[in-house]
């Protein structure tokens, strides 16, 4: 097949992680001719063009950008367009909000045979303002019209754009978001050299989180909950990989409670380093207010190390209380305290959840297997036309 992947940027992240290694996947497995059209900004958060510019044939168009700009919006249409032209690809797939949206109008109005979108996180979720997500979900709703088939990287994804009307629940497919599960596997060989890179003592219970350290993240309330944890677990270790513009304003506040002692900032690290950091804890926690499926979950569960999770999105596809960790409400504070003292207090728990999700989820977020469950569903809509 030829295919053309299309996202707006490709910053570290799990979305543009899932779109490379599928990229990647279609060329090493099938042997499918793959281009892949992306913006030109970057980030705090690093690219990721550089860990595949040799096994990915990428086109980078400076126009497409994440924010609306209906100049440089239009402008990036017609560059797409005419990259789709003379590349004349049998399938065209886009991912993220503003590559979704302009890349589908420009495949379809080129009568592409099959145009897919990925939604690895809606546009839309409850914390914003009224109007801004009353016009996010029209976006999604015009945009899903200019296409034959919507992938969800979880079945919460599905529920929340099908209960939007942004497409009847037929359009959508499920496929989970593949990653490299080979170091993740093999990360507790890590363990020790990393613990003691970063001053962690053998006693310490390391509660680790893994985002920026921006809004709706949710530091504060691992922050809120910690004092709490420490009057019981005296020697819990809170390390926080990510950078942000709240990293200081986070830093001040533990200082204030007279606990910085008890905190680990890593700062932003490279996506190699992710299977090392995981290793140093003995529990994961996510506490955002919004996510897709959030990557970090099932990359703590392949590396053996239980998870705590608000419950939101598609964070009980993976967090299953009593087998892999325990879902706790958006918010919570006591919840997050005592789900940690608990998974803290037992090395036998600990040890039982994450072998559990290890052994559940080691096939499920295999990247080679999402790119086969993705290239077949091309395969199975393009018999259809």
């Amino acid at each position: 097949m030829r295919v053309v992947h299309i996202i707006t940027r490709l910053i570290v992240g799990g979305a543009q992680e899932n779109t490379l290694l599928n990229c990647a996947d279609l060329k090493a497995d099938f042997g499918d001719d793959v281009l892949l059209i992306t913006g030109a900004e970057t980030g705090r958060e690093g690219s990721l063009a550089e860990y595949f510019e040799h096994s990915v044939p990428i086109k980078i168009l400076p126009n497409l950008i994440r924010s609306i700009s209906p100049c440089k919006d239009i402008f990036a249409y017609y560059a797409i367009k005419r990259c789709l032209a003379e590349f004349k690809p049998d399938v065209v797939h886009t991912h993220s909000a503003k590559a979704g949206i302009l890349g589908r109008l420009a495949a379809w109005n080129l009568g592409v045979k099959l145009v897919v979108h990925t939604v690895h996180g809606a546009p839309f979720y409850p914390y914003q303002n009224r109007l801004v997500r009353k016009f996010y979900q029209y976006c999604e709703w015009f945009a899903a019209k200019y296409c034959h088939a919507i992938i969800s990287v979880a079945d919460a994804m599905t529920d929340l754009m099908v209960n939007a009307k942004i497409a009847p629940h037929n359009k959508f497919t499920t496929i989970y978001s593949g990653m490299e599960i080979e170091p993740l596997l093999n990360a507790k060989t890590l363990r020790q050299e990393t613990r003691n890179k970063y001053g962690i003592i053998e006693n310490d219970i390391v509660i680790g989180k893994i985002a920026r350290l921006f809004h709706l993240k949710g530091h504060e309330y691992l922050i809120a909950a910690a004092k709490s944890v420490l009057q019981k677990i005296p020697n819990a270790k809170f390390l926080l990989i990510g950078d942000g513009i709240l990293m200081e304003k986070f830093q001040n506040e533990i200082k204030e409670q007279g606990i910085d002692n008890r905190f680990i900032f890593t700062g932003l690290l490279p996506p190699e380093d992710i299977p090392a950091i995981i290793s140093a804890m003995d529990i994961l926690v996510h506490t955002s207010l919004r996510e897709g499926l959030a990557r970090v979950l099932p990359q703590a569960l392949l590396a053996g190390v239980p998870v705590i999770s608000y419950d939101i999105d598609g964070a009980r596809e993976v967090v299953i209380n009593d087998v892999t960790g325990y879902l706790i409400p958006p918010k919570s504070v006591t919840e997050l305290a005592n789900a940690i003292i608990k998974l803290a207090e037992s090395p036998t728990l600990r040890n039982q959840l994450g072998q559990n999700g290890q052994k559940k989820f080691t096939k499920q977020f295999n990247h080679h297997n999402m790119t086969a469950q993705i290239r077949e569903l091309y395969k199975s809509l393009l018999d259809k036309t």
